[in-house]
């Protein structure tokens, strides 16, 4: 079965595996045989990425005109590839990489680092993180750190292979197993497997829609309904959340599909009280009980449902119970109840499941567990709804480009009104057609002149942005293999300072930078602000003073005697920690002070820890 060509001239082909046999018979060529070759469209052929990608910068460069607008240049080559290398692999190019990019005079040497990076495991690596922290940052489980290794190894081994995000998506929502061993169960686990956290939580990754604001109440700006909401909530009702009974330090997600037993007072009081009434006084009393299943609760259903303080139950007492709430985190019900906000301890109202952007899909009450999940994966990933590639599209363009066609990224819909619309219909369909390729669309967006730009900050006055690159910040993730590739540590990164962590706790030193420096990936750039504790982290931390110390005691020296001149060290510092030569102003300072500097070596460790905490190192330019 053909499954995917990588070669951009081709296009991408890919044949759905769940295709349908062709009925025999020369009738099926008719009107049948057009329907289901439309229905195969989709997924026949993308164009190559470059002509998609001069395709949306036709629609960008001509709405960027009609607004008096003129875009950026295009960045010099060392500026695309930090860019690039870092947007990627997660990490900067060394010395080595930028000047052999830099001397390469071929023109299509920026698309060929493109193909070399997707080919990386870095890249897989990259990217697993980058959803680890999409899924992490609206966790609402306290213990969903322990199945964060486990997601990345999952996600990378995804990424490695290229499969398409359709499929990725469907086993995120349809995953069960070992939270520390299947690594597509950490978005149900992050969500304690509440189904209306899940539901929220697969509708904003998914779909980029924000429909949990319609929870307790319709929702205040867009047309999502509270009954829409919790209609979604029913295909998720039927997961469990229970320990491992062999390693009770971990968590299996599984599907419920049996009724648990209630107590029989619940069932059926007025069996309850004939069988159990022994005076017939039509009350039920401790000692008529002590002896039953009932008895062992007495004094809790007394607490709940004596209402006249006789210490007695009567059959109308028995009735007004409240019952068992539905609906509770991690422990699994047959439906789902959209709760009475008036009377919340009752039952509330039945929900079948129905899928809010396509009403046809719909199920009954009573069908099990995976198969709900998997009629909504099915509904969420179809070519037919629109908004599954275009949540994609318009998260990876942010995470390129620095700005979204729609901002905030993860707040989309209908109702809302996208900047570029023509690009991201482009881009939207065009990825639709390469049966959701990750790697083409990475293609294709590397390949357009509204990446390639310089960086400057948003104009808030102009009508229409991407004119040029939003400068952002590197993730978490992306600093500390900076740091690392500064240092010329191993793979590894910095040596750990413990044997191991609790479960859920930092177990390395990369954890633990993430949890001081992470940040949620869907945060438009502008709003990412440094904090002290980082600022003081990167100035004085242990972690970071010992390995400029340990660079000055051994590299430095090296680089020193290689070098034939002061300035040529400062150009050596400056291409392995900002990937860029020294402007001529930056040059002239910086020579002046190892100059005047009594230690010419102290001198050029001074200049490692200026760079290093400058804002330029932890930025995407």
């Amino acid at each position: 079965m053909i499954t995917r060509l990588s070669s951009e001239a081709a296009g991408v082909y890919r044949r759905r595996p769940q295709a349908r046999p062709r009925p025999a018979g020369w009738m099926f060529w008719g009107v049948a045989a057009m329907a289901a070759l439309a229905a195969f469209a989709p997924y026949v052929k993308a164009a190559a990425p470059q002509e998609v990608a001069a395709q949306v910068d036709a629609a960008i460069e001509g709405e960027l005109k009609a607004a008096g607008l003129k875009p950026a240049p295009l960045c010099p080559d060392e500026d695309y590839l930090r860019r690039v290398t870092f947007d990627i692999a997660g990490r900067p190019p060394s010395p080595q990489e930028l000047l052999l990019f830099l001397v390469d005079p071929s023109e299509d040497k920026r698309s060929r680092v493109v193909e070399e990076l997707l080919g990386t495991e870095d890249y897989a690596l990259n990217w697993a993180r980058y959803w680890r922290d999409v899924l992490l940052s609206h966790a609402t489980n306290e213990r969903a750190p322990a199945a964060r290794d486990a997601f990345v190894d999952w996600m990378a081994r995804k990424l490695r292979e290229n499969r398409p995000w359709d499929e990725i998506a469907t086993e995120l929502i349809t995953a069960t197993g070992e939270v520390r061993e299947d690594g597509a169960t950490m978005l149900i686990f992050a969500q304690q497997a509440e189904p209306a956290e899940v539901a929220a939580e697969v509708a904003r990754v998914f779909l980029g829609i924000q429909i949990q604001c319609a929870n307790c109440h319709d929702h205040p700006t867009d047309s999502w309904t509270r009954r829409q909401f919790h209609q979604l909530a029913a295909f998720f009702p039927r997961i469990t959340l229970r320990r491992d009974p062999d390693n009770p330090g971990n968590f299996v997600v599984a599907s419920f599909n049996m009724q648990r037993r209630r107590f029989p007072f619940a069932q059926n009081p007025e069996r309850v009280l004939i069988f159990l009434d022994r005076n017939r006084d039509g009350k039920l009393s401790k000692q008529e009980v002590e002896r039953t299943p009932l008895g062992r609760l007495f004094d809790r259903v007394l607490q709940l449902g004596d209402k006249d303080g006789d210490g007695q139950l009567s059959l109308q007492e028995l009735k007004t119970l409240p019952r068992p709430q539905n609906n509770q985190p991690g422990r699994g019900a047959l439906e789902h109840y959209m709760p009475d906000l008036q009377h919340p301890e009752q039952e509330g109202t039945l929900m079948t499941p129905v899928f809010f952007l396509d009403t046809s899909v719909r199920l009954r009450t009573g069908t099990d567990d995976l198969t709900r999940r998997r009629a909504v994966a099915k509904a969420i990933t179809s070519p037919r709804n629109e908004w599954f590639a275009k949540a994609f599209v318009n998260r990876m363009w942010a995470a390129f480009t620095g700005q979204g066609f729609y901002v905030p990224i993860d707040d989309i819909g209908p109702e809302r009104t996208p900047q570029h619309p023509q690009a991201l219909e482009i881009l939207a369909q065009e990825f639709t057609r390469s049966g959701y390729d990750i790697q083409w669309l990475i293609r294709t967006i590397t390949a357009t002149r509204a990446y390639q730009r310089q960086a400057r900050s948003p104009d808030p006055s102009a009508s229409v942005g991407m004119a040029a690159v939003t400068p952002a910040r590197l993730r978490a993730d992306q600093i500390y293999s900076a740091l690392v590739n500064v240092f010329g540590l191993p793979s590894g990164g910095f040596p750990r300072r413990r044997p191991g962590a609790r479960p859920g706790r930092p177990r390395s030193p990369r954890d633990g930078f993430s949890l001081l420096f992470g940040i949620d990936p869907s945060t438009p750039p502008e709003d990412v602000m440094g904090t002290i504790p980082q600022a003081l982290f990167m100035m004085n931390s242990p972690l970071v003073n010992g390995a400029i110390r340990a660079f000055a005691r051994v590299r430095l020296p090296q680089m020193v005697r290689e070098a034939r001149t002061r300035t040529d060290v400062i150009r050596d510092l400056y291409l392995l920690v900002l990937n860029r030569e020294p402007t001529d102003r930056e040059l002239e300072i910086i020579t002046a002070y190892v100059r005047q500097s009594e230690n010419r070596l102290e001198a050029f460790e001074d200049v490692l820890w200026a760079l290093i905490n400058s804002t330029e190192f932890i930025s995407k330019r």
